[in-house]
């Protein structure tokens, strides 16, 4: 018999979370997956494609190359590329001989506009990291360490629950004083799913988190519509007539009115228009998505966490609206899995109490370690004429209607006991 006690408590002992060797702090990730994928491809592409106009024109130098007359000396054709360039004015005629001008200018600041387009697709990000972060930071560490020590609370209570039934001496006794901490709660919310609870009810985290993906989507179309309004009036004029009666050629004689000149790189930034058009508009049904994942409940991961006691915010059907804070908290407790250690625990007792014959029998983990320690092979068989048999109290697979049956209320009732434990 003391080695199955010696095995019992082994187990028990292993199946506690080893405390945390450092802080979380650094390790929580304040971003989800996707919202870090579109900030890297929204910042970085237009950032890139920049890059690589600048250098290709620093290296090949002039971007624009005009005919001039063949009078014309060499530093005279210099100062009309020059001039032309500065100016970027197309003159012409329109279909009753008047003459007209169209300024090409938003082909000489695309390169900048793509900065400043990248400098506002920062800035949801930054939105989210001071207005968000620092709270979702707090709520995650809470959140986190409580769930781990609610999952430790629960071996540490069937560990006392072992020391209690060797020490008494009547073991009927034990019995019925734990199916009826089974049926009773002496504390309807504990700490942890109050908690959660009064998320439900606050929507900062929420709000901030739907108005940085409106204004990323804003940017997006918007950057769209620009890139379209440019290939409509500008990015099909690679030549123009460029008007060189200016400056120090005004007085010049042989002169002539206009010259025509053809934009060198116009096809390098017809390309980087429709790159980043292209993936822009690839990425808006992206946006769309996170938006929309706060419009449905994670219910996979609150059920895992559904075995520790007095955790039942879906079998007590606590979920209301999914667009709050707690919505948002359990996305970003899935993108921190790895730092819930206890999530991989419960995850497989889950998948261990599905494969167990009388599951109905195993609402928490408490019940579960309870099974594996042996502490129901020591449990008295019930006598046809007892009250249980006869229906008039609960079996140990019922609690009282609409709450959950377990241990968790015999951890409450004996909280005292298990803080020495």
């Amino acid at each position: 018999m003391s080695l199955s006690h010696t095995a019992a408590e082994y187990m028990l002992s292993d199946a506690l979370l080893p405390d945390p060797g450092g802080s979380r702090a650094k390790g929580l990730r304040l971003e989800l997956p996707s919202d870090r994928l579109l900030k890297f491809v929204t910042v970085g592409l237009p950032l890139f494609l920049v890059s690589l106009a600048f250098a290709r024109e620093f290296s090949a130098g002039s971007q624009i190359s005009c005919f001039s007359p063949t009078n014309f000396t060499g530093k005279q054709s210099a100062y009309a590329d020059t001039a032309c360039w500065d100016s970027l004015v197309h003159h012409g005629f329109d279909a009753e001989g008047r003459a007209v001008t169209k300024s090409l200018w938003a082909l000489k600041v695309f390169p900048y506009s793509l900065l400043v387009v990248a400098v506002l697709m920062y800035m949801p990000y930054l939105l989210w990291r001071y207005a968000a972060a620092p709270a979702l930071h707090s709520d995650l560490l809470f959140i986190i360490d409580e769930l781990d020590k609610s999952y430790n609370r629960s071996v540490r209570l069937v560990q006392h629950m072992r020391k209690v039934q060797q020490a008494s001496a009547e073991p009927e006794r034990f019995w019925e004083e734990y199916e009826r901490a089974r049926r009773e709660r002496y504390f309807e919310f504990p700490l942890l799913e109050r908690y959660l609870t009064c998320k439900q009810h606050a929507h900062s985290l929420a709000f901030i988190y739907i108005l940085r993906n409106l204004l990323l989507l804003f940017f997006l179309a918007a950057t769209c519509l620009y890139l379209v309004f440019l290939h409509l009036n500008i990015f099909f004029q690679d030549e123009f007539s460029c008007s060189i009666k200016t400056g120090l050629l005004q007085a010049e004689p042989g002169v002539p009115a206009l010259i025509p000149c053809k934009l060198v790189f116009f096809s390098v930034f017809q390309l980087i228009s429709l790159s980043v058009g292209g993936v822009y508009v690839l990425l808006m049904p992206v946006v769309i998505y996170n938006a929309l994942q706060l419009c449905q409940w994670d219910k996979g991961l609150l059920s895992v966490y559904e075995m520790l006691p007095a955790f039942d915010l879906l079998s007590r059907k606590m979920l209301t609206c999914p667009v709050n804070d707690l919505n948002v908290i359990l996305l970003f407790l899935r993108a921190n899995i790895s730092e819930l250690t206890s999530f991989g625990r419960l995850n497989a007792v889950n998948a261990l109490r599905e494969a167990t014959p009388d599951k109905q029998d195993i609402d928490t983990v408490v019940d579960f370690m309870t099974l594996l320690a042996g502490l129901e092979t020591t449990k008295p068989k019930q006598h046809p004429c007892s009250p249980e048999a006869d229906g008039s109290a609960p079996l140990s697979n019922g609690g009282a209607p609409g709450t959950k049956p377990g241990a968790e209320a015999m951890g409450k009732a004996s909280r005292d006991s298990l803080g020495s434990a």
